[in-house]
């Protein structure tokens, strides 16, 4: 059975001001998750699923449909905000979604087989996904997940502070746990995290999630139970999230299993911020002049 593509777009954009996951970046008016789809087709994944915002579907579809009709198996699923909430009573000034743990949760029905998740936004390179596509026709099961590790450094924006899960690898490759970091930034030849935990530095050639997981099914009934747990405490907290690294370090904490932490030699990038914008296309015309990519990548 071929892999599935779970590619998170659900987000409202805040920090880059609009819906960066449909803007054209190719020199053919390719999105980021045009590269990531067709990276993810020539890996030998057989199916997309986009997480979006109900009211997003129709852009979405207008926009991919044309594009991977008979390349590709296509399916959507909608975060909202009720989801697996259990009848719980949600605060008239939630408007956030729950957090990158709860989308992948909303796709339990869409999903049965092993599965990578991916960001809509970033741009993760051949060789990742790969990597991605070998784990997973090979040694993903129940109780061996793994994740997709970038180095720390090319992964900061010039034009603000990012949010990381900062990850410690054990002498076997795997992951001792993962740490969410916020308000991170280099300063003074230094990597500072402003988020008042400790440590405040954090070393430069640090491996960071930027959130490239594979997963067997049974994540979907593990994160219900703990997103539960985390309504019961965080459900009136305006922005609290329920995140996929929460669900890593539970399922590592508890002896559920391993998180294989895979390197890849591919470059990542990524536009948290507008003033990413010109930095990430002319990577991809570069990529494209190299011969990775064709300039029009569906013709």
């Amino acid at each position: 059975m071929k892999p599935t593509l779970l590619i998170l777009a659900a987000g409202m954009a805040s920090r880059y001001g609009g819906m960066k996951q449909i803007e054209a970046f190719g020199p053919s008016g390719e999105t980021i998750m045009d590269y990531s789809i067709y990276d993810a087709i020539r890996a030998g994944f057989g199916k997309v699923v986009f997480i979006i915002r109900e009211e997003f579907a129709e852009n979405f579809k207008n926009i991919f449909e044309p594009k991977l009709k008979g390349r590709v198996e296509i399916d959507y699923v909608y975060q909202e905000l009720t989801a697996f909430t259990r009848g719980r009573a949600i605060p008239a000034d939630r408007t956030k979604p729950w957090g990158t743990a709860h989308a992948v949760l909303c796709a339990r029905d869409a999903v049965k087989e092993p599965f990578a998740v991916i960001n809509a936004d970033d741009f993760y390179g051949r060789d990742a996904f790969e990597k991605a596509h070998q784990f997973l026709t090979t040694a993903c099961d129940n109780s061996t997940w793994s994740i997709i590790g970038y180095e720390l450094m090319k992964t900061l924006s010039e034009h603000g502070t990012v949010n990381r899960g900062v990850c410690q690898v054990d002498q076997k490759g795997n992951l001792a746990s993962i740490a969410e970091r916020i308000n991170i930034s280099e300063q003074n030849g230094k990597v500072i995290c402003d988020d008042n935990l400790e440590p405040r530095e954090i070393s430069r050639d640090s491996k960071v999630s930027m959130n490239f997981w594979c997963f067997s099914p049974y994540v979907f009934d593990f994160s219900e139970a703990l997103f539960s747990e985390f309504l019961d405490n965080q459900i009136n907290v305006p922005k609290s999230e329920f995140f996929i690294p929460i669900v890593a370090d539970e399922f590592i904490s508890h002896g559920k299993g391993v998180i294989k932490v895979i390197p890849t030699t591919s470059s990542w990038f990524g536009v948290t911020y507008k003033q990413d914008a010109p930095a990430v296309k002319e990577s991809i015309d570069e990529l494209v002049s190299s011969g990775e990519y064709p300039a029009g990548l569906w013709d």
